[in-house]
């Protein structure tokens, strides 16, 4: 079990946040979770942290208000100091987003606008602020997605956004190498989560066809998640770096 090490989850208050950061604590990491306008969920996953025996802390933030960066890295330092003693953390994992749909003729420029915000602008400034806070030879994970390889019509802004993200992933896996900092993708295939109920819910044939389509035979759940999160803040994977790891069960091949 790894000891000493702080990860920092976005959007850890629920769904596959909130996997990312049990499975952190059960590798043996203490967590930081954000969240955006569930305080009370994020409480909720604190204590389960905390009940792993690992220490917690939850901080809210909006991934997609860059001018605020500044303050929230403030927040964290004074967090860091005043619950572990600490400058640093070690991991990132830039986790926090929504699900907008919309088909070329129509997406709402909104809704565009939303989507590369949360999902990539959100991601690159925010990871920009936090650098000095990231310890050198830790790690950064970004949440990518199945849709970055598999077209489904209704989904190509977000999945745009999402392949810029791990075009990021490798220009800053060079770009930190001489700090130790290893930089990865993780995609989920479908996952039977809130992010997507409303999708499945309008759609029920969609899941089955999902399971039909995917060569485990279900869809995903968020547990499916947090477990390869975790492994890629572990030293077993020292020697991953500039990756995108796909986890869909073999969705779609």
């Amino acid at each position: 079990m790894e000891t000493g090490k702080i990860a920092l989850v976005t959007g850890g208050s629920r769904g596959l946040g909130r996997s990312m950061a049990l499975h952190l604590a059960r590798a043996g990491h203490d967590v930081i979770v954000t969240y955006k306008s569930r305080a009370d969920e994020a409480a909720e996953v604190q204590k389960q942290v905390e009940a792993l025996g690992r220490r917690a802390a939850v901080l809210p933030l909006d991934v997609a208000d860059v001018p605020s960066f500044p303050a929230f890295a403030q927040r964290l330092a004074e967090v860091l100091e005043s619950r572990w003693h600490r400058k640093h953390i070690d991991f990132l994992v830039n986790n926090g987003g929504f699900n907008g749909q919309g088909k070329l003729g129509e997406t709402q420029e909104a809704v565009f606008d939303a989507l590369a915000h949360v999902h990539f602008k959100g991601v690159y400034f925010l990871t920009q602020q936090l650098l000095p806070q990231l310890q050198d030879g830790g790690g950064i994970v970004c949440v990518s997605s199945g849709l970055t390889r598999i077209s489904i019509p209704g989904y190509a802004p977000y999945a745009a956004m999402k392949a810029a993200v791990e075009t990021l992933v490798r220009y800053w896996a060079k770009e930190l190498g001489p700090r130790r900092i290893r930089v990865n993708a993780i995609a989920p295939g479908a996952i039977a989560t809130d992010f997507s109920r409303e999708v499945y819910e309008a759609n029920p044939q969609l899941p089955v066809m999902v399971a039909q389509n995917t060569a485990l035979g279900r869809i995903g759940e968020a547990e499916d998640i947090g477990p390869v999160v975790a492994f890629l803040c572990s030293e077993a994977a020292r020697w991953v770096n500039a990756q995108r790891l796909e986890a869909s069960g073999g969705q779609m091949i």
